[in-house]
């Protein structure tokens, strides 16, 4: 889901630096840099969160997810929620996993799609509405370049730049022009220069390879960024700049950079998660501060978290379970940094939880943890970064 996005951490000559797996910065499947395995407990280069589950990729490219399971989201092949990371298959040749509300998606090195979990709406898009406990494969394409699980509907890019959506259509949220539920995956539109998607819980935004910004989907809340609250069923250009670097969406917001490494955010604003100072929605695109070195956004359900080009970690919005990481409860309403540290690579923010990869390729979560997606062996919220 918007709210869950992919990154890579990659390592080369002891030197630590980062590749967005994006929807969310459109970088292809296959430029992944392989690691050389660190030291106990430095495995890990992907990270994923879901609402209430987390997926990760360690450097051996085998697949962990840990958290709530009551669909088979984890893809252990039951429905027992997981307290610490558990071993997904025995595939090594995961890079890259995107985690939704209630399923879960991946892309293999071979650019296969496999997904799993709830079905419901058939986003899993296997033409069928039944839920799956394991990976399984969509199609039998082998041109599958970026995936992205919304709450009940999938979309992904191939190699040839066209962008596929299936699943709940309710809204308008896959694109196509209506409000039908596909069940297997279908192309949108005719364009073949998608760079980016991403979908957010009943919206969808991308970017083309011309930079320009693309939404459509829910708008209740202005999530669409056309400044009304009119739903869209295609996709539907945001303003007429073309310098969108990268686009993600959270719940019922969503925020994006620009090639200048400025930020900007729009829709529901309740608990401040726009970072803008107030709780006022907004129903355009709106910068945040004066910072130009944004490197990664991920917005959560009620919260953002991002990371700047000097390393370090900021969050904001609802911070009720301590998803923002500052050891308190307190909200915020304004991007907030998280500790002193600055070697964090990507965040994922889930639903009220957040998961992290610092340099080192460590991994770190914090925040609720009532189905164990924290990864640390219980059912105990905590308040600041903890190591898994």
């Amino acid at each position: 889901m918007s709210y869950r996005r992919t990154f890579l951490v990659s390592i080369c000559s002891s030197l630590a630096v980062i590749a967005l797996l994006l929807t969310n910065a459109g970088s292809s499947a296959g430029s992944t840099h392989r690691l050389t395995q660190p030291s106990t407990g430095r495995v890990w280069m992907a990270l994923n969160t879901g609402a209430n589950h987390t997926c990760g990729i360690r450097v051996d490219s085998s697949l962990w997810c840990w958290g709530y399971n009551g669909n088979g989201q984890l893809g252990l092949g039951d429905t027992a929620n997981r307290y610490v990371p558990f071993r997904v298959g025995s595939a090594t040749s995961w890079t890259q996993v995107n985690a939704g509300s209630n399923h879960t998606c991946g892309i293999r090195r071979d650019h296969s799609l496999w997904c799993w979990g709830y079905n419901g709406y058939g986003q899993l898009g296997f033409g069928n509405t039944q839920t799956q406990y394991i990976p399984k494969r969509v199609g039998r394409a082998y041109d599958w370049d970026q995936v992205n699980a919304g709450e009940d509907h999938t979309c992904a890019t191939r190699t040839d730049s066209t962008l596929w959506c299936w699943g709940d259509n309710g809204n308008g949220q896959l694109g196509l022009g209506d409000g039908s539920n596909r069940y297997v995956p279908v192309r949108v539109g005719r364009g073949s220069d998608w760079a980016q998607v991403n979908t957010g819980a009943y919206h969808s935004c991308a970017t083309r390879t011309d930079l320009t910004l693309w939404c459509w989907g829910n708008n209740g809340e202005g999530e669409l960024g056309l400044g009304d609250t009119g739903n869209r069923y295609i996709p539907t250009r945001v303003g007429r700049a073309s310098d969108w670097r990268q686009v993600t969406a959270g719940y019922y917001h969503t925020c994006a950079s620009r090639t200048d490494s400025t930020l900007w955010c729009w829709g529901y604003n309740g608990y401040g998660q726009l970072g803008l100072g107030d709780t006022s929605n907004r129903y355009i695109p709106v910068r945040v501060g004066r910072a130009t070195n944004w490197a990664q956004v991920r917005p959560g359900l009620y919260h953002t978290c991002a990371i700047r080009s000097d390393g370090t970690l900021w969050c904001w919005g609802y911070n009720g379970d301590g998803e923002l990481g500052l050891g308190d409860q307190q909200s915020r309403l304004v991007p907030t940094r998280v500790g002193r540290d600055i070697d964090w690579a990507g965040a994922s923010s889930g639903g009220n939880h957040t998961c992290a990869l610092r340099t080192d390729a460590t991994l770190w979560c914090w925040g609720y943890n009532n189905a164990g997606q924290l990864g640390l062996g219980d059912n105990q919220n905590r308040y600041i970064p903890n190591r898994v």
